[in-house]
């Protein structure tokens, strides 16, 4: 039988059983202290996976086109973030201050690196720019999703110490990525072989990390303090943030010449967000029942930046065949 397309992919459907099983079965006690220690490394073997998945000589093939990834730099980084911010008047009044926050959080967060990767060769754009650029950004924000989150958000985000926060992430994240880099060696044509169901390692990563952080979010009385308006707020919130991102990155592109195929890969690259670096990361900076709200933004973010996109890159797939016009390289 054919899915129906009114379904949503199998990772939304699992998310919101996740959450719906969080908030009926959340753990607390002992049995939340093992369950985070579980959750630290699901985290530490998911991007132990990135790290062997990532090909070097696919980074090194898109390095030159310097001008293309500054601007979704630029974008990731700072759009987004002056955006968020910018933004508040609008956003405060339909999602609270607490959902608020979690939209910083979003803006602070690099990109993603398999869907905008997936979208850009839909598409046809420039795949070797965007495996450049999406791979870069996941690393470039180990580092400037902190001291984003730290300027943007300021005490709030449980982190008192710029440094200190950094150091949480490269321990937890970065040198779980560089062994996966190491080891890429000896198994990097073992995990090309395993690609499907590594992919399920991976997702089931994601998943414990929502099922802790709800479970906290739960206990500490999350749907007590976000009523139904709030949710409501918080998808007309980020379907606003993304058209908004999604205009402005199209007419800067645009603007600075690119052709057809870069500006796919501006597009997709400079307008999505990551679900499976922002979770992570949200464990590592914030504290207790505040990861619930901080990152159920990203998580609707996420799905709604999907469906958008798939349909974005199903319009540019159709455009006629045409001689590949030339790129704008610095």
């Amino acid at each position: 039988m054919a899915r129906p397309r009114f379904l949503p992919d199998n990772m939304t459907l699992c998310l919101i059983a996740v959450v719906i099983a969080a908030s009926l079965f959340p753990v607390s006690g002992q049995a939340a202290v093992a369950f985070d220690g579980l959750t630290n490394a699901a985290i530490a073997l998911l991007f132990f996976m990135h790290g062997a998945k990532l090909s070097r000589e696919a980074i090194i093939s898109g390095m030159t086109h310097w001008r293309l990834h500054l601007l979704v730099f630029a974008c990731t980084f700072i759009l987004f973030p002056l955006l968020g911010l910018a933004l508040k008047p609008v956003l405060v009044p339909l999602v609270g201050d607490e959902l608020y926050l979690g939209i910083l959080f979003l803006c602070a967060l690099p990109a993603t690196v398999q869907s905008a990767i997936a979208f850009t060769s839909l598409a046809r754009g420039n795949v070797a720019a965007a495996v450049c650029s999406a791979a870069t950004s996941s690393l470039l924000g180990i580092f400037v999703t902190p001291l984003l989150v730290l300027l943007m958000i300021g005490a709030q985000a449980g982190e008192s110490n710029t440094l200190d926060a950094i150091g949480k992430i490269v321990v937890q994240l970065l040198l779980p990525f560089i062994a996966g880099q190491i080891a890429r060696r000896w198994i990097g044509d073992w995990v090309t072989r395993n690609k499907g169901w590594l992919k399920s390692v991976d997702q089931g990563s994601i998943l414990l990390v929502v099922f802790g952080a709800f479970s906290h979010a739960v206990v500490e009385g999350i749907w007590q303090q976000v009523p139904l308006f709030q949710l409501a707020g918080l998808v007309i919130a980020c379907c606003l943030l993304l058209a908004l991102v999604l205009f402005i990155v199209s007419f800067l592109a645009r603007r600075a010449g690119f052709n057809t195929e870069d500006r796919i890969t501006i597009l997709f690259a400079g307008s999505k967000k990551s679900l499976a670096t922002g979770v992570p990361m949200a464990q590592v900076l914030f504290a207790g029942g505040a990861i619930g709200a901080l990152i159920l933004p990203l998580m609707l973010f996420h799905q709604i930046q999907l469906m958008v996109c798939a349909v974005l890159a199903e319009r540019y797939a159709r455009r006629p065949e045409v001689e590949a016009e030339p790129a704008a390289q610095g």
